[in-house]
């Protein structure tokens, strides 16, 4: 097989969570384009409708499911739908997640009143963890429970570079929940290797997407995250859509249990700078 058939995966299957906006769109939209069939879920109903419709106007089967990543009963319901439309899973993205709200710096390096450990709201941990740690969890076991009697698939987590080292302007709950995911895939790619499934993890640094608001839109935000990241600039979800191909066709076939961290070098920039 040539360097290039290896990343055909034109009639796959894959399910999206997370896919109405931001990184989890653009990972269906990947699927999308490289000729593979796709189900995008979202809590936001209507946004997964709205693109799965727009990506069908361009050719691509699409499908679009409301899911909850907290609801399990609900998560097995839909990607039985899904296996039932396509024959199985193939590749599934655990995209899914929440802002777990400021951290106890602000961007001017000032304290938030609401962000120390102290003061914060328990309820922002119980729902960070919640979507984006337990949330992994529903969908690793409903990939894993589709994917092992095929005795192939390709499992993708999005975790973050915060699952490496802390940021202080990002809420706190948002590391140990990213870290957790991390591990999970770790474990996962061992448990899962016998019956030839793969997990890996993609590990974004900034890009611009809607969480928090979609605040690094805004040019004065983005200009400050451009001047930290050695490679100059925040990133566009487009540019996350080479990654994920990779890991999920054969180009990726002996490639489990990573953990790849893609942010135009922030994280060893900022190492550098503590250093």
């Amino acid at each position: 097989m040539g360097v290039l058939d290896q990343f055909d995966i034109r009639g796959r299957s894959g399910l999206v969570t997370g896919a109405a906006s931001g990184i989890g769109l653009a990972y269906a939209e990947m699927l999308a384009e490289a000729g593979a069939r796709v189900t995008l879920t979202d809590i936001d109903g209507e946004g997964a409708q709205r693109e799965a419709e727009r990506l069908r106007a361009s050719g691509a089967d699409a499908r679009a499911a409301v899911l909850d990543v907290a609801d399990r009963a609900g998560m097995t319901a839909v990607f039985d739908a899904h296996a039932k439309a396509y024959g199985g899973l193939d590749i599934c993205f655990a995209n899914a997640g929440i802002d777990p709200g400021a951290g106890f710096w602000n961007p001017e390096g000032r304290r938030n009143d609401d962000g120390q450990i102290d003061t914060m709201d328990p309820a922002r941990w119980d729902r960070t963890i919640s979507i984006n740690l337990t949330g992994a969890f529903n969908t690793f076991r409903e990939a894993a429970r589709l994917m092992k009697p095929q005795g192939r698939g390709s499992i993708i987590a999005t975790s973050s570079n915060a699952a490496v080292f802390n940021e202080p302007i990002v809420g706190m709950p948002y590391m140990p929940a990213k870290a957790g995911v991390a591990h999970m895939v770790r474990h996962l790619a061992l448990e899962l290797a016998e019956y030839g499934v793969r997990v890996n993890a993609i590990a974004p640094g900034p890009f611009v997407t809607n969480i928090g608001g979609g605040w690094l839109k805004d040019p004065v935000v983005r200009a400050a995250w451009d001047s930290s990241v050695p490679l100059g600039r925040i990133a566009e979800t487009d540019q996350i859509k080479p990654l994920a191909l990779y890991l999920a066709s054969d180009a990726s076939s002996y490639m489990t249990g990573a953990h790849v961290v893609i942010d135009g070098g922030a994280m060893i920039g900022s190492l550098g700078a503590r250093a």
